[in-house]
């Protein structure tokens, strides 16, 4: 292994960094309204949720940061004073970065001495024709990812550069909402009559309008409790007339059984579709109802991958990019990605989105994960100005692991960990998140669903009636499956090899005095034993257990003065 001094990594590590700033970045993961991608004015920058909450969690009250008709250039004025308590923080480094980047800023710090002079340079940069696409450009950046409601229209913007992504939360956990359901009729086309055929229709064509205008995934946001199954139609069926009758009153148990519904079809469509489903999972909703506008969500430790081994197992198919809220669920990420071809390490989401923890979570990623199945980084940033320095943050922390790790502790060349970089950062997000090509499939895969009521290959496009366990007749007939039928021998012969010659007398145990005890018709008197089977005499030592005197294991006794059988 070759020895590498500090000056060494140092040089090697601004080596990669300068190479891997030089990718012309695709964003796999954004909130960028692509109607108003960049920034008005610097309340625009200042708004981001990650300073109004850490300006409240210091100390500014809610009402001052939240007052309505509050004007942007008060909201800074009011927001720089509470600058200073955070300007330990990396969120603060991106403020200061892109400050300096797109407006010109020359100082390191924003106070109460500086701030208007910055709120106007940014103003004059922001009214700039094409401003969006000057940041694009500035920041080496080719296409955003977007977060699309499911009846967004998707018109009046260039889906290449702000490609659509299917946001599908109030899919799965809001139907019980009289809106929601009004927002899927009207968006579809479909009326949900009560059947689980037209919510199934509704739910496709929206995959159908979304994958029409270039969408590249689905997503979704989960709570730590959800655990991921399957559901029998007969079970959705109620729960579906019980959430459509009654709404918000419905019993909890209802709407728990639709959202699993909702979200075992999406699955099917993203396999049908083929599209990646982005699983963004722990957050815990509303830990903190006093805080600032989305500064009220928190992630929950008691969330563990096991609850998803149903759905990763069901569909081999379909990729699942995960991001995890938290640090501390990365070594699990980290296993579940190592072992399930299907799922992929995605990003460094919101808490975990600090130098330190990424450095910890990307090495351990770097080291344990197959380099296909990483995609490193998203900004999750609401305006572009923000991709710059999210990116720019995780770009320095990658080329230090690559330097410090693969080139000084592995022995690789600079040019082979610029290799490795350039797949985290770029190659995957294309191979993964491709242009779905030609005609939606089937829904064919064979692990789907890993019981008796598993969907099968079929020529059509929607899935066949399921049975329930215990199914009806009505449903048995619907199903047109033929009745099981025995072949080969009869079954009197296959009894006849199974039963012994003579038959074993157990007297009259009934109780009564047949007319004619050798009638055909008396009940009873006989019982043909299987082969193996002896005679039994009950009394009370021998239906008593007694200890094994060498295992201590309860079992009844033997009598071992009886001679055994060749088959004992």
């Amino acid at each position: 292994m070759v020895s590498h001094s500090q000056r060494d990594l140092t040089s090697a590590r601004e080596t990669i960094y300068q190479a891997i700033s030089a990718i012309r970045m695709i964003d796999p993961h954004t909130h960028i309204n692509p109607h108003a991608p960049a920034s008005t004015t610097l309340a625009d920058i200042l708004g981001y949720h990650y300073y109004t909450e850490l300006v409240h969690s210091a100390g500014m009250p809610r009402l001052e940061i939240e007052e309505p008709n509050i004007g942007p250039q008060e909201l800074v004025r009011r927001l720089v004073f509470g600058l200073e308590n955070i300007s330990n923080t990396a969120n603060y480094g991106w403020l200061i970065d892109l400050c300096q980047t797109f407006f010109g800023f020359e100082d390191d710090q924003i106070t109460s001495n500086n701030w208007e002079a910055l709120y106007d340079a940014a103003e004059t940069k922001m009214s700039s024709p094409n401003w969006s696409q000057q940041i694009l450009d500035q920041s080496n950046v080719e296409a955003v990812f977007l977060t699309n409601d499911f009846d967004d229209e998707l018109e009046g913007f260039d889906t290449n550069t702000y490609i659509p992504c299917l946001r599908t939360d109030d899919l799965v956990f809001h139907l019980a909402k009289p809106e929601v359901r009004r927002r899927l009729e009207s968006c579809s086309g479909v009326s949900l009559n009560g059947s689980l055929s037209s919510l199934r229709d509704a739910l496709r064509q929206r995959f159908e309008h979304f994958v029409a205008h270039g969408a590249r995934a689905c997503a979704i946001s989960l709570p730590p409790t959800f655990a991921p199954t399957h559901i029998s139609d007969a079970e959705a069926a109620a729960a579906l007339d019980q959430v459509l009758k009654n709404g918000l009153n419905s019993n909890a148990s209802s709407v728990e059984t639709l959202s699993q519904f909702v979200f075992w079809t999406l699955a099917q469509l993203c396999s049908q579709f083929r599209l990646p489903f982005d699983l963004m999972i722990g957050v815990n909703r509303g830990v903190y109802p006093a805080g600032v506008f989305q500064g009220q969500d928190l992630y929950d430790s008691r969330v563990s991958l096991i609850q998803y081994r149903e759905l990763f197992n069901a569909f081999p198919s379909v990729k699942f990019p995960v991001s995890v809220l938290a640090s501390v669920t990365n070594q699990e990420l980290v296993s579940y990605s190592w072992i399930f071809p299907n799922v992929i390490t995605n990003g460094h989401w919101w808490y975990s989105n600090t130098p330190s923890f990424i450095q910890r979570d990307l090495t351990a990623r770097l080291e344990a994960v197959p380099r296909s199945k990483q995609i490193g980084y998203y900004s999750d940033a609401y305006k572009l100005e923000f991709v710059l320095p999210k990116f720019d943050m995780y770009r320095r922390i990658l080329s230090g692991v690559l330097a410090e790790q693969f080139v000084g502790e592995n022995g690789w060349s600079e040019e082979r960990a610029i290799e490795l970089g350039h797949q985290v950062l770029r190659g995957n997000v294309d191979r993964l998140f491709q242009q779905p090509q030609g005609e939606p499939g089937n829904w064919s895969e064979a692990a789907e669903v890993p019981d008796v009521n598993a969907y099968v290959a079929t020529a059509s496009t929607e899935p066949p009636e399921e049975l329930d366990p215990v199914p009806s007749d009505n449903e048995i007939d619907t199903a047109g499956l033929p009745d099981v039928q025995l072949t080969g021998r009869a079954v009197d012969d296959v009894l006849a090899m199974e039963t012994e010659d003579e038959p074993l007398d157990v007297g009259n145990i009934v109780g009564e005095v047949p007319a004619d005890p050798s009638g055909p018709d008396t009940p009873g008197s006989q019982i043909q034993m299987l082969t193996g089977d002896g005679e039994f005499t009950p009394d009370q030592d021998s239906m008593r257990l007694k200890p094994d005197p060498m295992t201590g294991e309860l079992q009844f006794p033997i009598d071992e003065s009886k001679p055994k059988k060749p088959s004992e």
